[in-house]
Parts: structure tokens; sequence; C-alpha cells
């Protein structure tokens, strides 16, 4: 099946471009869509990480996918980079029907890793919210221990000084980390240091902790909360598993439809392997998304 790519510029920030890549089928169908948001801390990565394979297979099942920028830490914070994704969804429910033939109505969201959380963050500061959210390893709260104290699996390689960390994330506002560079290390440095909310935020969660209750989705749950896919490895050295646990029971406590599939010893990014049981887990996701966006 033809699919075709376009790519638009949704916001301008001073001289920072905020890109998103509109991968649909070569037709005029009004169709559903899916905003997909790429992972990397927040810190790195771009709207073509998004992984070819699924990319067809939800575009081959009567979506259009729009794959995203924003800004990335630590130059802007975390305020910022919500209000670029509160951006994208404006600009897909208001300009995508003229643009690229979406349905204002039935958009979801799907996010891996930072983008799995920025998906959950959607779900109680985007307003109309999503009609379903997919979390892939992603996390309810930013605050806990894994993250805002050293880590003992990143403590493991040689530790990174501020010095190269902040070396490695100078420069101007970017929207997206292509090409050869550095930012790893500046994520190293946050882990080892258990920086990480600090640095994107600008709040310390030990001496402000309630400044953080606007970015932990698991802290926002209400009965209004749109349906959530949760996909989490048990054996994620990245992201805890239990931060999807965490997340499924603030749902369930608030009534909202739900599922948990956990990845028996899945490590973090199990998704990208070409498997069977990778196949059926997305064939879940599907199944998930059709009732939802039908």
């Amino acid at each position: 099946m033809n699919i075709e790519q376009q790519t638009y510029t949704y916001k301008r920030v001073g001289d920072c471009e905020i890109n998103a890549d509109v991968h649909r089928r070569r037709d005029h169908v009004v169709r559903p869509a899916i905003v997909w948001i790429h992972g990397g801390a927040l810190i790195m990565g771009h709207r073509e990480n998004i992984n070819e394979r699924q990319r067809d297979l939800y575009v081959n099942a009567g979506y259009t996918v729009i794959s995203i920028d924003y800004r990335l830490a630590p130059k802007v914070k975390l305020g910022a980079i919500i209000e670029d994704v509160q951006d994208a969804l404006r600009w897909v429910r208001e300009d995508g029907p003229a643009l690229f033939h979406v349905a204002p109505g039935r958009i979801a969201v799907v996010g891996h890793s930072g983008g799995g959380y920025l998906a959950l963050i959607t779900g109680f500061r985007v307003e109309p919210r999503p009609q379903a959210l997919v979390s892939f390893y992603g996390y309810g709260d930013i605050t806990g221990e894994w993250y805002s104290r050293p880590d003992p699996f990143y403590c493991r390689a040689a530790l990174v000084s501020r010095e190269e960390a902040y070396a490695a994330v100078g420069g101007p506002v970017i929207s997206e980390a292509r090409g050869p560079h550095r930012r790893d290390r500046f994520y190293l440095y946050c882990r080892q240091h258990g920086r990480w909310p600090q640095e994107v935020t600008g709040h310390n969660p030990h001496r402000d902790p309630q400044a953080f209750d606007q970015y932990c989705p698991a802290r926002n749950v209400t009965a209004d909360y749109p349906p959530a896919l949760l996909l989490h490895g048990t054996a994620d050295t990245d992201v805890p598993y239990e931060q999807s646990v965490m997340m499924a029971e603030a749902l369930a406590r608030a009534g909202v439809e739900h599922e948990l599939l956990s990845i028996c010893d899945g490590g973090h990014g199990f998704d990208g392997a070409d498997t069977p049981d990778v196949t059926a887990i997305f064939r879940r996701v599907l199944a998930f998304l059709e009732q939802h966006l039908a």
C-alpha cells in the first residue's frame, strides 16, 4: 500500500522550528489520527525515531500517524515541552482536517519511554482530551528514587563529570537531536547523580515536592482520564516496571478503562524486536485503538 509522508512546521519559538511528519495513505479519506511522541528522556531524539515497521502497521490499519518533535531539555524546561505537545495536539485537531484529512474527534496519543510519559501527560493537560493513550514503558511519577537519586544501574558506568555533561547540551535551543552528538552523556550524568527531575523541570524534588504535582500523571488521574494501554517489560533497567504498575493502580482507583500488558523479562525498548511475541503485542495495541477510535 502506498504511504506518503509530508513534513510540517506546527510551531515556531524564536529561531527554533518545531516540526511534525505526517504519514498517511495516498487518498482523501478522513481517518483517525495517532500522534506519536518519541522518547529520549526529553533530552534526546527526534520525530524520525519512529520504528518504520510500527509506523507502517498503524497506517496500513487505517490511521494517519503524526510524529512530532518538541523542544529538548535542559535548555527548555518541562513546562515548555508540555506546551509544545499541547500545541501539537491543537494543531492536529484544528488544522489537520484540512491539511491531511484527519477526524478531529478521533485522536490517540502513542509514546515510548519519555514519549510515553508525555502521552500520559496529555491525559490531563490537553483539552479536549485524546480518545485513547498508549504508553510504552512510560512513567507516572518523576520524583521517585529511580529518577531523583543516583541509579545503581547507571552508576556501574564511569562517572560523567558536570563539565562534560553540560558541554554535551550547550548551544541554542533545539527541537531535534540529529547527527553526531553527546547528549546521552548529559542523561547519564543525570541518572548517576539523581538530577533528572531538577535538570528537566528546574525544581528540586527534595526541597519543593509539590512543584511536581502538575508533572506527574499518576497524581492527576480522575474519572475523565482517557482509556489507557500501558506496556512495560518486567526487566526494564531504565524505567522501572513499577512505574506502569503505579499508573495502572491510579487508573483503577479512578475507574478509568485501562490495561497493563506486562512483558515478562522484557527490557527497555522490547518492542523493537521483530518477533512473534512483539507481533502479538501489536495486535493488542491495534485492537485497543480500534475499540476507542472506531
